[in-house]
């Protein structure tokens, strides 16, 4: 049996033509972006090329898309950059409990900088409280950062509302949208987003490579500093060869975003109503309609994720209880627990993210796994059936 791929929150395989794009970048079309002779301008004019792609997605300026290393680096250098930038006049930033890592840390990291920040609650779903965020807004709130989709239960957020809010109320609006980019429309200006991270190994680019959108006239620090990159935001040599497939991959994945979106979906659903068929005593984590295409996030009572998460690999499926970035953790996912679930069932869950290149008989098979592993499991756990 081939390895059956269901972890594309965590990275997706790159599509062939993002490759066969990005191939010249990494041979005969070498040249330093920042250089003036030929083959400098060439690399040049390719990294433009992909910021209006960027951008046009987005429903922005090409002057407004700064390029990355990730999305890891586009959520420390919006989330900071904007902080130590209106540091003088406010230092209040909201953000939730089930932010992904790169937004928590950093949050952590300019507690201990001196600055002050609301942590907001969640329902049983996943999804935050809008008159908790209205009521976390103080005199001194410069940055409200909420994502836009959950990594772990695939939620989606009010992002318009939020974006409404913080209109109304003068204040910056930021969006982790690493899960979203590639699996939603957004239009940054009507949606009322001011800044926005991405990555492209999310939606079939290379690994390595993100973007971030900052409004114009909204003032942010540099992360790194040295030369003059990126329009003197972001110091570093382009990373030509992965910022032309970030451009592909985006162009690719809104070409068909409907269509490719219905089928994940079906695909999604099909597989959670077998395992609510066939396999009792199991809790549906997120909410249903309100949700990623792909993402499935399904506690087994009883049953230690990583007990399944093992014996799914016997089988060659890749598969995940959770972020892929707390992978090692001994503590339980904080966005399982940020919705209600015990120590116990956060622990006993499963995450599958269903991508483009999935098929009916693979979802089969993770079934049937799935159906044979969990009565193998129960039938050894110390933790009784009642």
């Amino acid at each position: 049996m081939q390895t059956v791929y269901f972890d594309n929150s965590a990275t997706t395989k790159i599509d062939e033509e993002v490759v066969k794009t990005m191939l010249p970048y990494l041979s005969e079309n070498y040249g330093n972006a920042s250089s003036i002779y030929k083959i400098g301008r060439e690399s040049r004019k390719a990294v433009e090329e992909a910021r209006e792609k960027v951008a046009q997605i987005l429903g922005c300026e090409p002057i407004e898309i700064y390029f990355t290393a990730g999305g890891s680096e586009s959520d420390n250098t919006a989330i900071k950059g904007i902080a130590h930038s209106y540091r003088q006049k406010e230092n209040h930033i909201i953000t939730s409990k089930i932010e992904h890592p790169a937004v928590l840390e950093t949050c952590k990291q300019l507690e201990n900088e001196g600055f002050e920040i609301s942590y907001i609650s969640v329902d049983e779903n996943g999804i935050i409280n809008l008159e908790e965020l209205k009521n976390a807004i103080k005199p001194t709130t410069t940055l409200i950062s909420i994502m836009f989709a959950n990594n772990e239960i695939g939620t989606l957020q009010p992002i318009k509302e939020i974006g409404e809010i913080a209109r109304k109320h003068q204040l910056i609006f930021h969006t982790d949208a690493v899960q979203a980019v590639g699996n939603v429309n957004i239009n940054v200006k009507e949606l009322g987003i001011d800044s926005l991270s991405l990555s492209a190994h999310k939606f079939y680019g290379p690994k390595g490579v993100g973007a971030l959108y900052v409004r114009k006239g909204v003032k942010f620090n540099k992360l790194i500093d040295g030369g003059h990159q990126e329009m003197n935001k972001r110091a570093g040599t382009e990373n030509v060869a992965g910022i032309v497939g970030l451009g592909k991959a985006i162009e690719l994945a809104y070409e068909n975003l409907e269509e490719h979106n219905k089928r994940i979906k079906e695909l999604r659903d099909y597989y959670v109503e077998n395992i609510k068929e066939k396999i009792p005593y199991i809790k549906i984590n997120g909410d249903m309609e309100k949700r990623l295409p792909g993402n499935s996030n399904i506690s087994f009572k009883f049953i230690e994720g990583d007990s399944l998460l093992l014996n799914l690999d016997l089988k060659e499926i890749c598969a995940s209880s959770g972020s892929a970035c707390t992978s090692g953790s001994l503590n339980p996912s904080h966005v399982l627990l940020a919705i209600g679930l015990s120590n116990e069932m956060a622990r006993s869950s499963l995450r599958i993210s269903i991508g483009k290149y999935n098929t009916k008989e693979e979802v089969d098979y993770l079934i049937e796994s799935l159906v044979e592993i969990v009565n193998r499991l129960r039938k050894m756990s110390p933790l009784k059936l009642l």
